[in-house]
């Protein structure tokens, strides 16, 4: 099968300006914009973006005809219900899907903070916490029998294991099977049994969907064969990031100086998301800047330990731990660097939000993010781990402003070529669809 690399793109503009010496310029400017579906039968190297002049965001936003016997029912499967890249995509995803052509719903496999953000869009959500696998899987086909999806997409591996097994338990129980898809969000290396489990389901599953070029490479090593593969990137919401003003209280919130320059992460507190480079960097960066703040936005069960560490550096002073904030892209937009560094990331979305606000961006240069900042162009890459070169680009993007919104701009604009939410959720529609309809022929259904 060949690739799909058809141009997407809408015009866009820049996010608000502000003065240099507290964090944006980037006055107003169009970019095109386009992003790729992919086929897994050819080598990553083979499909590298192809630029594009074209409007197809506005094309994925057109009305699309009906399928032949009604809405498609679907069942997204989340193995967590905690915050994370992968529920933002469900949530991005559905508020998105055309209600008309689909019913969908969410099993969560945990409660947890985004399972409220969906309900409170009006999508149902059924939770089964259930910590043993063979009674989740018992209890979710269960749950599927009476709805009759015909589409069950799983996120995370234990939805994976969980979704799949439950969809192969209806067919066994005399259920006509779904179609069974897995998103792959996470570039966290599984141990031998997971692995072992993942390459035995595999081959029992429609479609595997990959958000980056890494993912796909991390899910060859693993052995994972025998079902076809999407390349999909995580999309971002143009039009909101585009009116998106920055939190103008940002500042007073946490008794930050007005004329300090802010750097900020938005991230969970866990080990691999590299908080712990970011704040061993943090005295470098002091001594260029004395006058810089760090922001670290997000929760988890790193929180402690982090907070210990920046007390025995001597530079708690200068650092907020914010927790969770409901404001996340207007934070982001208050900001005058954004990082991101990961020790590992299948894609890192919080980096893409950054660039679609005009944020200058310092990033790892691990998974899939080298996928959408071209070092020195679009962002700064540094080695992971390391905390001399994390705050050597930090202290540039401070202290070179025409560079840093040069890199900002650029960033941006890549972000309206490649990664609208549009496509995203025209190239997972498309999947859904193709599922249905055969489904559908080879039942005979006219519903």
């Amino acid at each position: 099968m060949g690739a799909d690399h058809s141009p997407v793109g809408r015009d866009a503009a820049h996010g608000p300006a502000r003065d240099a010496t507290h964090g944006p310029t980037h006055g107003p400017a169009d970019g095109p914009a386009h992003s790729t579906a992919h086929d897994a039968a050819h080598s990553p190297a083979d499909h590298a973006p192809a630029g594009g002049l074209n409007e197809p965001c506005a094309d994925a936003m057109a009305a699309r005809p009906p399928i032949e016997g009604g809405r498609v029912r679907v069942v997204e499967v989340m193995a967590t219900g905690t915050n994370g890249g992968a529920q933002e995509h469900v949530y991005s995803l559905l508020t998105r899907m055309d209600p008309n052509r689909y019913d969908v719903r969410v099993v969560s496999l945990s409660h947890g903070s985004s399972i409220r953000r969906l309900e409170k869009a009006g999508i149902a959500v059924d939770v089964i916490d259930e910590p043993d696998d063979h009674l989740a899987v018992r209890a979710l086909a269960e749950l599927l029998a009476p709805l009759e999806p015909e589409v069950v997409h799983n996120h995370m591996f234990r939805a994976e294991v969980v979704g799949t097994k439950a969809a192969l338990l209806l067919g066994e129980q005399g259920c006509r099977r779904p179609a069974v898809i897995s998103t792959v969000h996470s570039s966290r290396v599984r141990c031998v049994d997971d692995r072992q489990a993942l390459r035995q389901l595999t081959p029992l599953m429609d479609r595997l969907i990959v958000v980056s070029k890494a993912i796909e490479r991390k899910i060859r090593d693993e052995g994972r064969v025998g079902a076809p593969v999407s390349l999909i990137y995580n999309g971002v919401d143009l039009q909101r990031y585009n009116h998106q003003q920055p939190c103008c209280t940002l500042h007073d919130d946490y008794r930050i100086p007005e004329a300090s320059p802010v750097v900020g992460v938005v991230a969970r507190l866990e080990a691999e998301k590299g908080h712990r480079t970011l704040i061993d960097a943090w005295p470098l960066v002091l001594a260029a800047h004395p006058e810089a703040w760090l922001l670290i936005v997000g929760e988890g069960s790193e929180r402690n330990s982090l907070e210990g560490q920046a007390a025995s550096l001597g530079i708690a002073d200068h650092i907020v731990f914010t927790g969770r904030r409901e404001d996340v892209p207007a934070v982001t937009a208050a900001l005058d660097v954004a990082v991101l560094p990961s020790y590992r990331e299948a894609q890192g979305l919080s980096v893409l939000e950054a660039m679609a606000l005009s944020r200058p961006v310092v990033a790892s240069n691990v998974g899939g993010i080298p996928e959408m900042i071209e070092d020195g162009v679009s962002g700064l890459l540094v080695p992971p781990g390391d905390c001399d070169a994390l705050a050597a680009a930090i202290v540039r993007l401070l202290s070179d402003h025409p560079f840093a919104d040069m890199m900002a701009k650029r960033g941006h604009d890549l972000v309206h070529e490649r990664f609208c939410i549009e496509w995203m959720t025209s190239q997972v529609e498309s999947i859904y669809d193709e599922a249905a309809i055969k489904l559908r022929t080879s039942a005979g259904v006219r519903r």
